[in-house]
């Protein structure tokens, strides 16, 4: 029930809210199955996504971490959303997601992805993923982008004010 309710909270960060409530600190994490992710996958709706995939333990990943805080900042006025979705082992959160998260005072939306079925949610999220992290997903509406592998600060800042032009 507390992670239905969570999950539930952080839908309403997600798509309903300002950027400011975007911006909160989650001080409690939510853990969801791919169910509770595939929601955010295919928003139909004239705001830009930037979705991506990443653990504590990736090199790459946590060396452009800093690029999504950037999104988040630089495009708060803006219909951007940011979500991380971490792959950590659930029973890590408090020695290494919570700790990595504060040490930077992050106030990205993070959510855990915990669903052992990876090779059934995989192609799911992008057909041509291999699983390997991190990965990021742009899109607004049917327009999509897919990226495995590091991005930089301006493949994600490119790519989102192109779909910002866009109607």
């Amino acid at each position: 029930m507390k992670k239905f309710l969570a999950l539930i909270i952080l839908l309403a960060f997600f798509f309903g809210c300002s950027s400011k409530i975007q911006e909160k600190q989650n001080t409690e994490i939510p853990i969801v199955n791919f169910s509770g992710v595939k929601p955010y996958l295919s928003s139909v709706s004239d705001t830009v996504y930037v979705i991506n995939f990443w653990a504590t333990w990736c090199a790459p990943c946590v060396k452009e971490f800093p690029y999504f805080e950037e999104v988040l900042n630089r495009y708060k006025n803006r219909k951007v959303k940011v979500l991380m979705i971490n792959l950590d082992f659930p029973n890590q959160l408090d020695k290494s997601l919570k700790p990595f998260l504060a040490e930077r005072e992050s106030r990205i939306n993070v959510i855990v992805l915990d669903d052992p079925n990876q090779n059934e949610w995989i192609n799911k999220v992008d057909s041509t993923w291999s699983g390997a992290l991190p990965a990021t997903l742009i899109y607004k509406g049917s327009d999509r982008v897919f990226y495995e592998g590091p991005v930089e600060l301006s493949d994600l800042t490119v790519k989102i004010d192109s779909l910002l032009l866009k109607p």
